[in-house]
């Protein structure tokens, strides 16, 4: 089969039409992609982090063909789309992490490194989201610029198709963009809005 960006949108649009082989033919064009963004994800985090990029992959990919609306216009906007739905994977996790060290995981012993390592970094990943839900609030084009750029790792061009905006604009919006949450995220925890 030829993953060529074409082939992908051609299995896409007769995923949309219910054709379950093509689903098959979809994961298998898709897979090593979605696997290729999830370890991008997976690089940021802590070592010691317990989610694996394949777990990530799979679980995004069973989301998005589980979705009841499958109209997704290309092979750029399904991955935006399965981009965003690995950031929703990792910000759930670290929710449940972060609710477990507050409840009733705090008699884990103190030398248990796993568990703070991966707590750490999972707090990170918290601010992350927290800033670029507030930098949607702000302006949603550049949520979604950084969320395509950043997470679902698409070129500029890409970007500007998914959202049917210029290259150009794609550009000075990523840099006022990752000037905006750099800006943030340089802030102490208890300096950040709620």
């Amino acid at each position: 089969m030829d993953n060529t960006p074409g082939e992908i949108t051609l299995l896409l649009k007769r995923v949309a039409c219910g054709d379950s082989r093509a689903e098959d033919a979809l994961a298998q064009a898709v897979y090593s992609e979605l696997r290729r963004i999830a370890g991008r994800m997976m690089a940021r985090e802590a070592p010691t982090h317990t989610l694996q990029p394949t777990a990530i992959a799979d679980e995004a990919f069973l989301k998005l063909i589980d979705q009841p609306d499958r109209s997704w216009q290309n092979r750029a906007h399904f991955f935006a789309v399965a981009a965003q739905s690995m950031r929703r994977i990792l910000v759930d996790y670290g929710r449940q992490k972060r609710a477990l060290k507050r409840g009733r995981d705090l008699q884990r012993p103190a030398d248990d490194l796993d568990c703070i390592g991966a707590f750490s970094s999972l707090d990170n990943v918290l601010a992350i989201d927290e800033a670029l839900t507030r930098l949607s609030a702000i302006d949603s084009r550049q949520g979604r610029i950084v969320e395509l750029r950043y997470f679902a790792g698409l070129t500029e061009d890409e970007t500007a198709q998914v959202l049917a905006i210029s290259p150009r604009t794609v550009k000075r919006d990523w840099a006022v963009a990752r000037a905006w949450l750099y800006a943030e995220l340089s802030r102490r925890p208890d300096q950040r809005p709620k």
